[in-house]
């Protein structure tokens, strides 16, 4: 049995891009979009994105896809081949998988929760949200610890279920059928919410040409949050992609996907703005109350849960809240089997180099339980609220004995974040294209891009100039905006 049959590979180019766009396509974009969106600006945030994409998705995504392909092993494997003493970068990969997808599986399992909520109130009215408000119920949901354990275990077990079946009979297959379905409930969703009455209100905020959020909130500031928004919505940094393209053949034009991918999800983000904003901007200009662009990371289960229950209402508000949040769940998913796949790739590559089978039914679910075992924090805290507030557990900041409580650690989720977000995945990122563009030299890359048969790099330069100074100079902007977002430093 040869390494690429005991690993796995791609089935078809169609897979592969399902797959990929699939892991970039998650969360990122359907909640962290919209609200990003709402709370810098709208249009200003949206250009700002697009540019981000263009000088820094583009070439930090070839050069993860053309590492992983060069050294065909996952992250850890590949820096290590490179030279040992990068091997931390490997590590530095993935670890923010690993702590991502802790925290991931939890808000994975709110979704999943949500969406049987309005399935349940499409039966009798009640019965899925107990008949209380938008904030009541996130607020009841989240400190009860029972509930966010169950559904975060529901989640994880789906997310190794998929990754067990292998990359051609798990990943590519379950991926082939969810991205086509998440697209076509997104176009369901974006016809109702363009067409209610004052979505203009919403779509005014998206598209219509405004720079004053530059003087309000601050160019830094929305800069910042549309790099970091690009980078953590790419799947970037943390070994995703290189572990994804570990598995490409030498007929893959690399540089074609490694377009095809960023514009294929900022096309989805965009969408989700689309599925989102609208609804919002109707309901202000119908004066519901509690409804706003700017309503932060809430915007998901709060201020939607307000849209479908209060604003629409009723069977529609039901059926159409149903099928947002079970949209999210599947685009979530997508993104899970990415990450549980970066840290099992890892223990089956050391034993395909040992000459063993790769085992991966029972690597998967391994792992994939020692992770459900370190997201158990995240369920327990309340998001926050901590014991005072009903929660089982006590925020880090009082668990660390820490006089005055800082962003990054007033709750579990945002002390995973700030590990793997704010520090892990933009240095890996940075110290990724400073190897590339001055240890190994681009032209490294340019080689295994042109080893697929017929293909001829087309933007060698452009992407040369993107390795050297563009990406890492906005992925030193990137760490800096985090640790500040994190602990208030006051930079931006």
């Amino acid at each position: 049995m040869n390494k690429e049959s005991s690993r796995g590979q791609w089935g078809s180019s169609f897979g592969f891009l399902m797959a990929a766009i699939g892991s970039a396509v998650g969360l990122g974009n359907i909640w962290g979009f919209p609200y990003k969106m709402g709370a810098n600006g709208g249009f200003a945030f949206l250009v700002l994105y697009l540019a981000m994409v263009i000088f820094v998705g583009f070439a930090t995504m070839l050069g993860e896809l053309a590492l992983g392909r060069k050294y065909g092993l996952g992250v850890v494997g590949t820096y290590k081949l490179i030279s040992k003493k990068y091997t931390w970068v490997g590590w530095l990969g993935f670890l923010s998988g690993f702590l991502i997808l802790a925290f991931y599986s939890v808000l994975g399992g709110f979704t999943l929760r949500y969406s049987l909520g309005f399935i349940l109130e499409i039966f009798s009215a009640g019965a899925g949200f107990g008949g209380m408000g938008s904030g009541e119920f996130f607020g009841s949901f989240t400190t009860n610890s029972g509930a966010s354990l169950l559904y975060h275990g529901l989640f994880m077990a789906t997310t190794i279920a998929i990754v067990m079946g292998g990359v051609s009979g798990g990943i590519e297959k379950f991926t082939k059928v969810a991205m086509p379905a998440l697209f076509g409930m997104l176009l369901i969703v974006i016809i109702r919410s363009v067409t209610l009455e004052g979505a203009f209100v919403g779509l005014q905020f998206m598209f219509a040409p405004n720079f004053a959020a530059f003087s309000e909130v601050g160019f830094m500031k929305v800069l910042k949050t549309a790099a970091g928004q690009m980078f953590f919505s790419l799947s970037l940094g943390m070994g995703c992609m290189i572990t994804y393209g570990s598995y490409l053949s030498k007929s893959e034009n690399l540089e074609k996907n490694a377009l095809i991918i960023p514009i294929a999800d900022t096309i989805f983000a965009i969408l989700a703005g689309l599925a989102v904003m609208p609804a919002v901007g109707a309901f202000m200009y119908q004066g519901v109350e509690g409804i706003s662009f700017g309503a932060g990371p809430g915007l998901l289960f709060v201020t939607l849960h307000q849209v479908f229950s209060v604003g629409m209402g009723g069977f529609i508000g039901n059926l159409f809240g149903f099928i947002f949040y079970f949209l999210v769940f599947i685009a979530a998913i997508t993104s899970a089997i990415s990450l549980l796949e970066v840290c099992t790739a890892f223990f089956i590559d050391k034993r395909v180099e040992k000459g063993l089978s790769p085992n991966r039914k029972n690597l998967t679910t391994i792992v994939g339980i020692i992770i459900f075992i370190v997201g158990i924090p995240v369920c327990l805290d309340g998001l926050g609220a901590g014991v005072a507030g009903g929660a089982t557990i006590d925020i880090p900041a009082t668990i660390f004995g820490m006089k005055e409580v800082r962003m990054a650690f007033d709750c579990w989720l945002d002390f995973y974040d700030m590990i793997s977000e704010g520090v892990f995945m933009p240095l890996g990122a940075m110290l990724m294209a400073i190897i590339i563009g001055w240890s190994l030299k681009s032209i490294a890359i340019k080689e295994e891009v042109e080893s697929s048969p017929g293909v001829q790099m087309a933007a060698f330069k452009f992407w040369d100039i993107c390795f050297k100074f563009i990406v890492p100079i906005a992925m030193a902007f990137v760490l800096i905006g985090q640790l500040d977002d994190f602990f208030g430093l006051g930079i931006f």
